[in-house]
């Protein structure tokens, strides 16, 4: 009998499509669930993908989601609020992963994968953060064998850490968080989801937590060094109190999509590295790729003098 889709939840976000594309080439067949759904531009006729309507607030579309799926992965993120459309840390986070894992469970689901991040904590001071942990908590809850999958800092062409950066350098000087000393293991999106697509396959797993970096740990202000040394430009770095930053969060909040908001000031106040005692690529045969060989690939060749 044929082996039902893996759901990707999630499937049309930045990790979500790596991970889509991940399971396409392994030969499986994807099922992407999103609230606005779409097949990937590389879709070829051949490739077994489809592309269903799901909302994590609505039962209903969970469950025609999961129907006859294999293995599912929920890699639905939120990192700014909209509370006016019920788009909220705790309705995505918290309520609807659970509801995500006790339908799976009740639709016979063995293999679920829940993304999550380094540092998932319900004490942090970070909402977006607090709603992660418990998130994962509720998950386990209703599923004891779900597998919670926590990257560090994403990375990779068109995403939002490194573009963000390279807009910075336009600036006449670049500031810092702090004094750029948080240190950071920043991963391929590439290689979170090979990670992803292997814990969900038939491999029976000891772990249930993993943590995934990359193979190096940079201070925030190496990470702009490199970036600006690919980039072929010079630029000051600028060491900006955390208050400042914590202000500047403060005073853009109202904008419908916020360059900045007081849980990523919160998040870059804090190491975000891989954590003894927990699964790692090297569990999963996985040589993660260095921020330094990506940047090309990653940006391209393009100059900011």
């Amino acid at each position: 009998m044929p082996e039902g889709p893996t759901t990707v939840f999630g499937g049309t976000g930045f990790l979500g499509r790596a991970v889509v594309r991940e399971l396409v080439e392994a030969g499986r067949p994807v099922r992407i669930a999103a609230r606005h759904p779409s097949l990937p531009d590389w879709w070829e006729a051949g490739d077994r993908v489809e592309a269903v309507a799901c909302d994590l607030r609505d039962e209903q579309q969970i469950a025609s989601a999961l129907e006859g799926s294999g293995a599912v992965i929920n890699a639905v993120s939120l990192y700014v609020e909209r509370p006016r459309a019920g788009l909220t840390f705790q309705a995505i986070h918290v309520e609807g992963a659970a509801r995500l894992a006790r339908l799976a469970r009740e639709a016979g689901v063995t293999r679920f994968v829940h993304v999550s991040g380094i540092g998932a904590s319900m004490d942090s001071p970070s909402a977006y953060v607090r709603a992660r942990g418990a998130g994962e908590h509720a998950v386990v809850d209703a599923l004891p064998k779900a597998i919670l999958l926590r990257p560090s800092v994403l990375f990779g062409p068109d995403d939002a850490f490194l573009s963000a950066l390279v807009r910075l350098a336009r600036l006449p000087a670049l500031p810092l968080f702090g004094r750029g000393d948080t240190r950071l293991q920043p991963v391929h999106v590439d290689d979170v989801a090979r990670a992803a697509v292997r814990l969900s396959d038939t491999r029976p797993l000891s772990r249930r937590l993993f943590e995934l970096g990359g193979p190096e740990v940079l201070r925030y202000r190496q990470v702009i060094e490199q970036l600006l040394a690919h980039l072929e430009c010079r630029r000051p770095l600028l060491p900006v109190p955390f208050f400042l930053w914590r202000l500047a969060a403060l005073l853009l909040t109202p904008l419908p999509s916020p360059p900045l908001t007081r849980d990523q000031v919160i998040l870059m106040q804090r190491d975000t590295l891989v954590g003894e005692g927990v699964g790692t690529f090297d569990d999963l045969g996985i040589v993660p790729h260095t921020l330094h060989d990506s940047l090309p690939a990653c940006l391209g060749s393009v100059a900011h003098r």
